[in-house]
């Protein structure tokens, strides 16, 4: 049975020029890049060289660039820093965050007493931008806005340009979960306002447990994992050679694939979408699905049944590889809180995220149609 694979936002498959990169990192490049001999040199000039290019792409300085094992860490790491080094006493976030972020923020306010405040959504699933500025500006304290850039299970945009703005009119420290966004979306950060961003390699084709964490040179941070001084003493631990290496290789290509790709993906969006709508009475999708959305993320709701009930189910045995939310809480049998919070009706539909790469067919999404109509 062929398996049809429509879950990028969770991760996407290695792209075979990225492991040609990586592989002589893999066997006879193996030297530590913390070592004085040569092995060592070769290896440490191979990471520099990809922090230059990841920096170049993203419009920053190398000195701004840090490579972590992936979007988590660096997400706990920016919220760690801007309460413990920066002073932030009051964090601003959404409901619709990645649990990285909204766990995290949840401990900093339980243990280390910060205030934290939840910015009301629309219901379109963008945050309300007044509300946003509102509290802001009723704010006493240091205060740290993080605001997810594209949400990973519904696929709207922030306007970071206007969030940036307030940032900076209101004097916050800034940071933007960015996961889905770093290699689907161009950046130039020396134009926004924002102290932290992140990245991680297996949203792009790149590996996974590789990712970055962007810090604004104009703050200073200590680091959260402490131990050597790898990373600028920024992040200790011998460095992830090989998935480094690749990280910066899935982003150029991605860089240079960009309009080509997603325009293809795009096309793939709407053409479900309008299928799905002609197709299926009742289909409503979640999120601001023809506004500010990210090309690669389609999230439909089915109204409840006794066959929807099943249709997660039913897909993967069919061979689909969908999901009902983030792959971080697939395992749950509750619904995303992600749509709790933007669908009052959420205990009576069955949403689905299918997400798109650049391998994503036509083909495919026919395929997909015609088993839903079979278990709907």
């Amino acid at each position: 049975m062929a398996r049809i694979y429509l879950d990028n936002a969770a991760t996407t498959s290695l792209d075979p020029e990225v492991l040609d990169a990586m592989m002589p990192f893999l066997t006879e490049k193996f030297g530590n890049p913390s070592s004085i001999y040569s092995y060592g040199r070769e290896t440490k000039l191979a990471i520099e060289n990809a922090r230059k290019s990841v920096a170049k792409i993203l419009g920053a300085n190398p000195g701004e660039i840090f490579f972590t094992s992936g979007g988590t860490e660096s997400s706990n790491t920016a919220i760690h820093a801007a309460v413990n080094d920066l002073g932030c006493k009051h964090i601003i976030s959404s409901p619709v965050e990645h649990h990285a972020t909204l766990h995290t923020v949840e401990h900093m306010a339980h243990f280390s007493k910060v205030k934290l405040s939840f910015v009301n959504m629309l219901p379109t699933g963008h945050i309300d931008l007044a509300h946003l500025e509102e509290l802001m500006a009723g704010s006493n304290e240091k205060t740290l806005v993080t605001l997810m850039h594209a949400n990973n299970e519904i696929g709207n945009l922030l306007d970071m340009d206007a969030v940036s703005a307030l940032c900076k009119k209101y004097d916050c420290i800034f940071h933007s979960d960015t996961v889905q966004t770093v290699g689907h979306y161009p950046f130039n950060l020396k134009e926004t306002y924002i102290h932290f961003i992140n990245g991680s390699g297996h949203k792009f084709h790149g590996p996974k447990g590789v990712g970055i964490l962007y810090v604004n040179e104009s703050i200073n941070i200590k680091p959260y994992i402490n131990g050597g001084a790898q990373e600028r003493n920024m992040r200790a631990g011998t460095e992830n050679l090989y998935g480094i290496i690749g990280f910066a290789k899935a982003l150029e290509i991605a860089t240079q694939r960009y309009a080509e790709d997603s325009a293809y993906m795009q096309g793939l969006k709407e053409y479900m979408a309008s299928a799905l709508v002609q197709n299926f009475p009742g289909v409503t999708f979640n999120g601001d699905t023809n506004g500010k959305s990210l090309y690669t993320v389609l999230n439909a709701s089915f109204p409840l049944t006794e066959k929807s009930d099943m249709l997660l189910f039913n897909l993967d045995m069919a061979g689909i590889c969908v999901s009902g939310g983030s792959a971080c809480t697939s395992g749950a049998n509750s619904t995303s809180h992600v749509i709790k919070a933007i669908n009052s009706n959420h205990e009576n539909i069955v949403p689905i995220r299918f997400s798109f790469s650049r391998h994503s067919t036509k083909d495919e999404i026919d395929m997909v149609l015609n088993t839903l109509k079979t278990n709907l």
